[in-house]
Order: C-alpha cells, then sequence, then structure tokens
C-alpha cells in the first residue's frame, strides 16, 4: 500500500508522520478519549490505523473511495484488533456524519482538501492537513475559500522526520467556527497571518521565510 522506495522507511515516513498528530493535541490541550476523527483518503491507512493504535479512545474512520485500499486496511484492522477504527468505502461528498476532528494526508492540494473537510466537521471542530514545503504556497491558494466556509486557520505546525535528509512537515490547522462566530478571523490576528504568508513571496525557500517573519513569534 506504499512504495517500493518507502518500505525501507515505513516508520521514518508514514508512521512516525502519522503520528505526530500528537503535536496538534498537545498544543490546543485536547484529550481524544470520545472523540471522532475521520482520515480523508485514508489510501494504505495513513495516518488512520497508527491513531487507532496509539489513542484507542478515539473513534477513528478511514475515508477511501478505492475498495481494494479499505479491504487491505480491513486486514490490518482484523489482524491488530483495532476496535476503535471505522471504514468507509465512498467518496467524502457522500459522507453525512459529522466528526469532531477530520485529517488528510498526502490527499490533495489544500483547497481541494478544504472543500471536502468544511462539511463534514462538527461546529468549533478541527480540520488538520498534514503538508509538505509547498505548504505556504497551498494555503496562499485556499485562504478565499477557507474564509468562504466560515473557517479560521489557526496556524501551521512545522516537525522534521527522523532521517539524515532534512524532511520538513506540517500540521495545517483549521478550526470550523460556529455560525455565531464566523467572523472571528478578522479579530484573531487573521490578517496579520495572511500578511506573513504572503511574504513566503518575498523569499526564495522556507527556511528563509520563517527566520524572516517569525523570528519574534
Amino acid at each position: 500500500m506504499i512504495s517500493k522506495n518507502d518500505e525501507k522507511f515505513l516508520f521514518e515516513k508514514h508512521i512516525f508522520d502519522s503520528l505526530s498528530i500528537e503535536k496538534f493535541f498537545e498544543k490546543y490541550n485536547i484529550n481524544p478519549t470520545g472523540m471522532s476523527m475521520l482520515d480523508i483518503g485514508t489510501g494504505g491507512g495513513f495516518p488512520s490505523v497508527p491513531i487507532a493504535i496509539c489513542y484507542p479512545e478515539l473513534k477513528v474512520t478511514g475515508l477511501d473511495s478505492i475498495a481494494k485500499k479499505i479491504r487491505a486496511i480491513e486486514d490490518f484492522k482484523k489482524d491488530l484488533n483495532i476496535e476503535n477504527l471505522s471504514l468507509i468505502n465512498d467518496r467524502a461528498e457522500n459522507i453525512k456524519e459529522k466528526y469532531d476532528i477530520v485529517v488528510s494526508r498526502a490527499v490533495s492540494r489544500l483547497d481541494k482538501v478544504v472543500e471536502y473537510a468544511m462539511p463534514l466537521l462538527k461546529n468549533g471542530g478541527y480540520f488538520v492537513c498534514y503538508k509538505s514545503k509547498q505548504v505556504f504556497d497551498e494555503i496562499r491558494e485556499a485562504k478565499e475559500l477557507i474564509f468562504k466556509k466560515k473557517a479560521e486557520l489557526l496556524e501551521v505546525i512545522e516537525y522534521k522526520l527522523p532521517l539524515k535528509e532534512n524532511f520538513e512537515r506540517f500540521l495545517v490547522v483549521i478550526k470550523k467556527e460556529s455560525s455565531s462566530k464566523w467572523w472571528r478571523p478578522f479579530f484573531s490576528g487573521y490578517w496579520v497571518f495572511w500578511i506573513r504568508i504572503n511574504l513566503n513571496l518575498l523569499f526564495s525557500d522556507v527556511s528563509s521565510f520563517k527566520s524572516h517573519c517569525f523570528r519574534n513569534v
């Protein structure tokens, strides 16, 4: 369910990366007990399977439109006895249930997955999107859509994979506001954040961008 080139880096590139959701839980002081999470485009079971194993009190649902991938994860679930993992073979547009948290990893560009994720979140719920070094370009493309969906981009959490090469990864944290708070981004540093994001145009790489824009944050 992963490429042959990635097999020897299964832990570093897939399991470790999937479990970086812990950084989100810790940052926002979230206790996932009793909460529900949907993984859009779960593919080979990342991040849904590692998260379900490490957070047995969290109700995890893996969603994918490709039946053979869901069947494979069903086998993992049975072999590993993962009781808190459910699987759905369908498209995101057809799902009616609402979740506390929606995650997505290696599915599509941010604007596309925002379209899928927002209707599936409860009010006040979080969308956490795993992204690579193109994250700031994708945020600029998605910013109008995020606002239109009455959601707030809270922050981008950076981390690195445990590899010799410099693999920078990011968690984009977006919160779906209640209907009475859709205007909150105007008063929560929204425009300051977008100015910082757009300043990325002035720099050639993420490291330069961070050193210039976030040194005093």
